[in-house]
């Protein structure tokens, strides 16, 4: 065991543990054990260490080798190697400050094992006055959160790509199939099975222009305005430096943000994207949920759809099988949905100069983006992929239809047409309403 002291006392800390006292305190004061600080946010802020380190040892802070090793550090972390060292519970107060001292605590012993030095030789590097330079919480965090969140939505907005080009294949495949359209679940108008397709690929779509706008929103980071906004014990080279190595680092055009202040207190961007991320959560039920009509039955139900049998659907009904991707797909939706409402509350709090709920922010933006990525993915391979239109069910529905009605009311007018098929039934009203055109 190892002896780390901080301004409230001293603390015993496993010799192997990369994490340090601070680190230590979150565990036993936020022990939800409900879940784990995301690991992309994570990645994302030893990312902004990296360009930190990077940019200390450019302006030659300290003597050399020792930013070197710093960055270096970076590296083993974000190639998996301290990945049992992340503790910190996702749900947390101090705006996600425990999270940075998890980061900073790791990346300096990671530096000090790569100097050969023992877990704690904190007079050689220090968590907070080397890893942590130039920096605080309330820029690094936030910081981070973009990072990771573009990074993850443009994994989603790929995955939405592949979903549409199947919807548009179906589309393309099923144009000449006619089928019986449908509002507020009764019999409407004759559609084709591919127009039904074609309206899914045009909603994904949508959702696609949307979410590439987002990053827009994003690129705009207050990385170097430290605790407020106002760059305290940021230096002006710092500031400007570290943008670049940003930059670099992450293959993304972030800009500092034009009032630092601002996007420390204000979180309305993330509400936003979380808003768009709901508009694509509402079409993938909505998507899900028609499949799962259409697929219905098949003896007792619409049986127009046929979607690829996955699993067993019951301990005991013999032969049952359950649409269950479009139901995982649409709890995923439910679930995002719920996320939306948690950012939403929680930007409502940043009191004055900073908002306190960063990571409640956090943790449900990054799990709806991760959630639909993965929902998006397995909605495509193991449901949209396969499901094929039962062809005849479409046209026997279609026949026993009066669907074919709107067609003649131009002519005949709605109360005649209507008056026709309630005498005649659908099955004998088109050929009585034939009859009545020939003699117009």
């Amino acid at each position: 065991m190892r002896t780390e002291r901080d301004s409230l006392g001293e603390k015993q800390l496993p010799d192997m543990a990369a994490y340090g006292i601070n680190t230590a305190r979150a565990m036993e004061n936020f022990s939800l054990h409900h879940k784990k600080t995301n690991r992309n946010l994570i990645y994302a802020m030893v990312t902004v260490k990296k360009a930190a380190a990077l940019t200390y040892a450019a302006l030659h802070v300290r003597e050399p080798g020792i930013y070197e090793a710093v960055a270096a550090a970076c590296d083993d972390i974000l190639a998996g190697q301290y990945d049992d060292d992340f503790v910190t519970e996702a749900l947390q107060g101090g705006a996600g400050t425990s999270t940075n001292m998890n980061v900073n605590e790791v990346v300096a012993n990671a530096a000090l094992k790569r100097l050969g030095r023992e877990y704690g030789q904190y007079d050689v590097i220090h968590p907070l006055d080397d890893v942590n330079r130039g920096q605080s919480t309330n820029d690094v965090y936030p910081t981070a959160l973009r990072i990771a969140a573009i990074l993850q939505l443009r994994r989603l907005s790929d995955a939405c790509a592949a979903l549409q080009t199947v919807l548009q294949e179906k589309e393309n495949h099923y144009e000449r199939t006619p089928k019986l359209g449908r509002t507020e679940l009764m019999d409407a108008v004759p559609i084709t099975a591919g127009e039904e397709f074609g309206a899914y690929a045009q909603a994904i779509a949508r959702d696609r222009w949307r979410l590439y706008k987002t990053e827009e929103r994003l690129r705009q980071v207050n990385l170097g305005g430290t605790a407020v906004g106002t760059a305290e014990n940021a230096s002006r080279q710092y500031r400007f430096r570290v943008m670049e190595e940003l930059r670099r680092l992450t293959g993304i055009g972030l800009a500092a943000a034009e009032y630092p202040m601002d996007t420390t207190q204000n979180n309305d961007v993330f509400v936003e994207v979380s808003g768009l991320l709901k508009a694509l959560a509402v079409n993938l039920m909505k998507i899900a949920n028609d499949f799962r009509l259409l697929n219905s039955g098949p003896c007792g139900g619409l049986g127009e759809l046929s979607l690829p049998p996955l699993q067993q659907g019951s301990s005991i009904m013999p032969g049952k099988i359950n649409p269950v991707l479009p139901e995982m797909v649409m709890q995923c939706a439910m679930r995002v949905m719920a996320n939306d409402s948690a950012i939403s509350m929680a930007a409502s709090h940043g009191e004055l100069e900073l908002n306190a709920f960063e990571p409640l922010i956090a943790d449900s933006l990054l799990e709806s983006i991760e959630l639909l990525e993965r929902a998006v993915i397995l909605f495509r391979t193991k449901c949209a992929e396969g499901l094929t239109v039962r062809e005849e069910q479409c046209r026997r529905h279609l026949e026993q239809s009066a669907a074919f009605g709107a067609q003649y009311i131009p002519r005949l007018g709605y109360d005649v047409v209507s008056a026709v098929i309630r005498k005649y039934g659908p099955d004998k009203a088109k050929q009585a309403l034939d009859d009545m055109m020939q003699h117009i």
